[in-house]
């Protein structure tokens, strides 16, 4: 069986996503579906998705000064396979059974813009 994408989300830095997800509901109509910790928050309005992470240009940002995109996948072992045999990723990359009920991965390309791979669990 093969990897089958499911869709691609961008995440947006964010200084302050209490703040944030507030304006997005009173400006543009998105609906938080999620938040975690005020670091990471899901948006969305009909078919669309958008998510907030914290950011604050410091060492221990997680934005790492590149962007970042989430693509959604169905059966996510093949695809990590793979990745692993071009040498995008090492077998400790796997994050299985997340608190937020995924499998992921992530990496970074040439430009500091990080890909997170993942798959829903619940």
């Amino acid at each position: 069986m093969s990897t089958e994408f499911v869709k691609i989300i961008p995440v947006l830095e964010s200084a302050d996503i209490e703040r944030d997800t507030a304006w997005y509901k009173e400006k543009t109509g998105f609906e938080v579906a999620f938040s975690h910790d005020k670091m990471y928050a899901g948006l969305y309005r009909d078919d669309l998705e958008i998510h907030l992470q914290w950011h604050a240009g410091t060492n221990d940002d997680p934005m790492n000064g590149g962007a970042v995109i989430r693509i959604d996948v169905k059966n996510i072992k093949p695809l990590f396979e793979e990745f692993k045999q071009r040498g995008t990723v090492n077998e400790e990359d796997l994050r299985e059974n997340t608190p937020w009920g995924t499998n992921e991965f992530a990496f970074y390309d040439l430009n500091s813009n990080a890909i997170f791979i993942s798959e829903d669990i619940e």
